[in-house]
């Protein structure tokens, strides 16, 4: 089983560092699971891994298995607060990340805190990470964002971005939605997803869903409803839906064990032209980001 080289897929690795993801059962995973994963991965043609700095033990993972054949991308966390010298602080960060790695270069730097490029440290922050671009350090800049809206801001500052990683499901179609998706595809700036599965919400049968969901069963109904009328998987539909958008240029996935990655690369080489109803759209972010659950 295997994928084409040209396939959109890229493996999260935030689980190699954190007890990430609302179905996730496995917990961490342990340092033998994940090189198994890395190596299906490899097999299957996954070339980009994307991790941060903020994911726990996640690089230093990545760096005693080996990402030798991987682009691995990586995230800046939020400036602190009273921080002054920001050149010295992405430089000690950036050179902390690729001795964790065990690499000589990024494919991409991104900031976990898209503001941080804005105002007069923002100009400071952009100038350093187009110097470690010129030196080769990282091939590629830009910024993840929770909303597409932050990207107004970088847009009227004139701030060119190599890549915009966004989140983009069934459920939250924001960034089409603004008109952002194809604006992106205008520029030139790569755009890459996650938040695939909702951090796994969408894959939940209706019983296992916490009750704080509750509030938008009329919502999970259709969901359920529709993947029940059309025999489709959720996974299959999940992934159907963000792969026919073409000015989407990666697709990051996270797993937790080489069963549920073969599962995905399976599900992806499945054509199914099912219209997912756009009454799924949702604008809650009580429901559409996951920082917010259970507040």
């Amino acid at each position: 089983m295997t994928l084409s080289k040209s396939s959109k897929l890229a493996l999260g690795t935030a689980q190699f560092g954190l007890n990430y993801g609302i179905s996730n059962k496995n917990g961490l995973v342990k340092k033998n699971q994940a090189k198994l994963i890395l190596s299906k991965a490899s097999q299957c043609n996954i070339q980009i891994l994307d991790t941060a700095i903020v994911y726990g033990e996640s690089e230093n993972i990545l760096g005693k298995i080996g990402v030798t054949g991987f682009d691995v991308i990586t995230k800046l966390p939020s400036i602190p607060n009273g921080k002054l010298d920001i050149k010295a602080w992405v430089i000690n960060n950036v050179y902390s990340s690729l001795s964790k790695l065990k690499v000589t270069s990024l494919y991409s730097l991104l900031l976990h805190q898209s503001s941080d490029i804005l105002g007069e440290k923002g100009k400071i922050l952009n100038e350093v990470l187009y110097e470690l671009k010129n030196k080769g350090v990282v091939k590629k800049i830009g910024v993840s964002v929770y909303d597409p809206n932050e990207l107004d801001d970088i847009e009227r500052a004139k701030i060119k971005l190599d890549i915009v990683q966004a989140p983009f499901n069934v459920f939250d179609r924001r960034l089409e939605l603004s008109g952002w998706l194809d604006h992106l595809a205008a520029l030139g700036t790569e755009v890459h997803i996650r938040s695939v599965f909702l951090q796994g919400l969408l894959l939940l049968p209706s019983e296992a869903r916490h009750k704080y969901f509750s509030k938008w069963a009329t919502h999970f109904k259709i969901w359920d409803d529709w993947l029940r009328s059309n025999e489709i998987s959720a996974l299959d539909a999940c992934l159907n839906f963000v792969k026919s958008y073409s000015n989407i240029d990666i697709i990051i996935v996270g797993v937790t064990d080489t069963g549920q990655l073969l599962d995905i690369i399976s599900k992806y080489e499945n054509d199914n032209n099912s219209s997912i109803p756009k009454s799924l759209v949702c604008n809650d972010q009580l429901l559409i980001n996951p920082t917010n659950w259970f507040k």
